[in-house]
């Protein structure tokens, strides 16, 4: 597609309100060429911004769902399973990789650590027996350990088990 049918392509905004997929398509299209002056600036600073947002919650959301297995683990020890140990595993690796690809998340751990152990206390009171009240008010866990492999709060897990526990 040349200059000019990009630049001539419907109004930006009104295409952002009505079809993002194409006004996507066109920004990229816009972006490629160029053509700085029909870009749709305002709506592209917001979506570039939620971006930025949304891998922030991922990771606060992942820390959640691995927090609240710690804490069913600790509370919980013989209701330990095989896919209690093989979600640990998935929501590290998956934060391992998160960090990996965006490393400046890394200074924002600590926060998201605090803001997810709440859903993981969430988490592990709607699936056990425990209440809210049953957990501390901080998370007990430090970062390295929630996203140590080797490291399960309470009683060994391999013990009378079928499965192994690996990194």
């Amino acid at each position: 597609m040349d200059r000019k049918a990009i630049a001539s392509s419907p109004q930006t905004s009104n295409l952002y309100e009505t079809d993002f997929y194409a006004w996507t398509q066109q920004q990229a299209k816009l972006l490629q060429a160029g053509i700085w002056e029909n870009l749709d600036i305002i709506n592209l600073v917001e979506e570039i911004e939620s971006l930025g947002k949304q891998v922030r919650q991922e990771l606060r959301n992942r820390l959640g769902v691995l927090l609240g297995h710690l804490l069913k683990g600790e509370f919980q020890p013989n209701k330990r399973s095989k896919s209690w140990f093989f979600t640990l595993r998935e929501q590290r690796r998956r934060i391992r990789q998160l960090l990996a690809e965006n490393p400046s998340l890394k200074l924002y751990l600590p926060e998201a650590l605090q803001i997810a152990y709440e859903d993981g206390i969430d988490l592990a009171a709607r699936e056990t027996s425990l209440t809210d009240k049953d957990f501390t008010a901080e998370c007990p866990y430090s970062i390295e350990q929630v996203l140590d492999s080797t490291f399960f709060p309470g009683e060994p897990i391999t013990s009378g088990k079928n499965w192994v526990v690996e990194n």
